[in-house]
């Protein structure tokens, strides 16, 4: 690892500020051996930072340069821990804005994976909270302080700080004018309060090999980083896998972690996210990102041989009724539970399911891992071809025993799917853009749709301008497609759009029968006319004239088109539209509604 000289960066910089050697050459940074080194390791929330380019090269470049880096907030925190690295008789520090040469992609991959190691390996950590001024740590959670980060200190809010929070023994914590706050150990009640991370976690990171995977992804649930990638990345070292860093594949590096940890571990845990009826986003086996998890921080995993004498005793009656001895039923698949492995053709797993009724293609999985003094927790899969999904929205009650099945679980979408181009091209026209979508983003102006019982995508649109949003919702429920357009009426700043997205998610996905049902049937027409169905669902937006429109159809086919338009409202100076139908050459379906949420 590239290491700073301490004493080297405060002499240059004690030379700099007197005007003596600044022409001189200084060796700030050398490469040293985490293992065999004693050295200070910052970590922060970054702002205006100073790289490993600007750190090498400060006396050579311009004065007005130079002097620039010099007052940059990033260059005092460096020489603010060398100081006080001197204090602490360490010689060496690494700091991450500057011992890494970003320029290298596979510098920058090692250090991703190393960082973990390096971090446990330091002699002390040094935290730096930039925006907290009070002498103390704040014990309980202060929205209005620190709205933006969960009420706590922005540090506690960012996805890198959670390794570098467990991984060192020896962690301090300092407040913006670098007064001592204490250290991990004498903070330890404070920090479970504010990360969950139990406190036997937090003074020594070797506990970590007893804690599931679920419980270490809900302590990430809130945390936030600047690249989609490093939501993922930022969890290697607590798991301890690697693989490369592609940035730009965006969610994806999610889904590749936890096949690596899949490849590493037989935790049934992992498939256990969504518990708490939040994100329920039926399709791949694999949670999006490490938000799905929360409230899993109480999971734990179960052995085997328990697990077997769960499932006994939870259907001890239906045994004894169908006649099978409860003391052979599960003999020998014990040993299959501890492993499961990633193949071409999904997740090879051995699972116990129990089928809701004969000809149900949706089957109740349990688990092997529980919630302490309960039984263990059970997931919902839909049987599609040769592959399992997750599935949600089932309201019947299991009543058959358990069968163990070695099943594929889908961690990719399959390619049978339904196709949706979008045409927004005209939003402009009143200064909207295409913010995003959720659960899954756009390729281009197309996004999928499984074929699956059920599937909702949100794609939201927003004016910054005149700060108002709305959402275009395409859903999928017992064979029918159907559209809706909500406007966000709360508040614009009250939420990011991506917060906002997931929100009308969970809202409409308890109302996707309802408005499925909305849809008309089919009308009798002549066989000699073309017949093409659409679907229209109008919303007016909060205080104007202005309506968001989407228009989608053909309805029942596998390639459909959405097109989202804003226009005058053509009813909201008449009260609230209606549902009616509307028959024309075309057999076109029209619904116009005056949005209820």
């Amino acid at each position: 690892m590239r290491l700073l000289n301490v004493r080297a960066v405060l002499d240059r910089e004690s030379n700099i500020a007197n005007t003596v050697g600044v022409s001189l050459h200084y060796n700030v940074l050398e490469e040293l051996d985490d293992t065999g080194t004693e050295y200070a390791i910052l970590s922060h929330r970054w702002g205006k930072e100073v790289n490993y380019s600007e750190m090498v090269e400060l006396t050579t470049m311009p004065k007005e340069k130079r002097n620039e880096v010099r007052r940059r907030e990033g260059y005092q925190k460096i020489l603010k821990s060398c100081e006080q690295a001197v204090k602490d008789a360490l010689e060496w520090l690494w700091v991450d804005t500057c011992c890494i040469d970003k320029r290298s992609s596979s510098e920058l991959s090692e250090a991703v994976n190393s960082m973990f190691r390096w971090y446990q390996n330091s002699k002390k950590c040094y935290v730096y909270l930039h925006d907290l001024t009070e002498p103390t740590l704040p014990k309980k959670a202060d929205r209005k302080t620190y709205g933006n980060s969960n009420g706590w200190p922005e540090w506690f809010s960012r996805g890198w700080t959670l390794q570098e929070l467990i991984a060192p023994e020896d962690v301090q914590f300092f407040n913006k004018g670098w007064a001592r706050l204490g250290t991990k150990r004498s903070l330890e009640d404070t920090l479970w309060r504010i990360t969950r991370i139990p406190p036997d976690v937090l003074l020594d990171s070797a506990a970590l090999r007893n804690i599931c995977v679920a419980q270490i992804m809900s302590w990430a649930a809130d945390r936030k980083t600047s690249r989609v990638e490093d939501r993922a990345y930022s969890l290697l070292g607590l798991f301890g896998v690697s693989m490369p860093m592609l940035y730009g594949e965006g969610k994806r590096a999610f889904q590749r972690i936890q096949l690596e940890i899949m490849r590493a571990s037989n935790d049934h845990s992992i498939f256990a996210w969504g518990l708490e009826g939040s994100f329920r986003r039926p399709g791949s086996v694999l949670a999006d990102d490490p938000s799905y998890f929360w409230g899993c921080g109480n999971i734990h995993t179960i052995e085997p041989d328990r697990f077997i004498e769960f499932l006994k005793e939870d259907h001890q009656p239906k045994l004894e009724a169908s006649g099978v001895k409860s003391a052979q039923w599960g003999h020998g698949y014990a040993h299959q539970l501890y492993a499961f492995s990633v193949t071409n053709g999904g997740i090879s797993i051995c699972l116990p399911l129990t089928c809701y009724h004969k000809d149900s293609p949706v089957y109740k999985a349990t688990l092997a891992c529980g919630r302490w003094a309960l039984p263990p927790v059970s997931i919902d899969l839909v049987r599609h071809g040769a592959k399992y999904y997750r599935f949600f929205g089932t309201t019947e009650i299991s009543r058959g025993i358990p069968q163990f099945r070695q099943v594929y679980l889908a961690c990719y979408w399959d390619q049978t799917c339904r196709n949706f181009t979008f045409d927004d091209t005209t939003i402009s026209h009143y200064g909207f853009t295409r913010c995003g979508a959720f659960p899954r983003d756009l390729t281009g102006n197309s996004i999928t749709m499984a074929l699956l019982p059920d599937d909702l995508i949100v794609v939201v649109y927003a004016n910054d301008n005149e700060r108002v949003r709305f959402a275009v919702a395409l859903g999928y429920h017992c064979d029918k497609q159907w559209v809706h357009v909500v406007c966000d009426k709360l508040g614009f700043n009250r939420l990011l759009w991506e917060d906002y997205a997931k929100e009308t998610y969970e809202r409409l996905w308890n109302l996707r029968a309802v408005y499925a049902a909305s849809v008309p049937q089919e009308q009798a027409w002549d066989p000699s006319q073309v017949k093409i169905d659409y679907c229209i669902k109008h919303a007016h937006l909060p205080q104007s004239i202005l309506a968001a429109k989407a228009t989608f159809g053909p309805l029942k086919t596998i390639d459909s088109k959405v097109t989202v338009d804003v226009n005058q409202c053509t009813g909201c100076c008449y009260g609230p539209l209606t549902l009616r139908t509307t028959t024309v050459r075309f057999c076109f379906v029209l619904l116009l509604s005056y949005l209820p949420l």
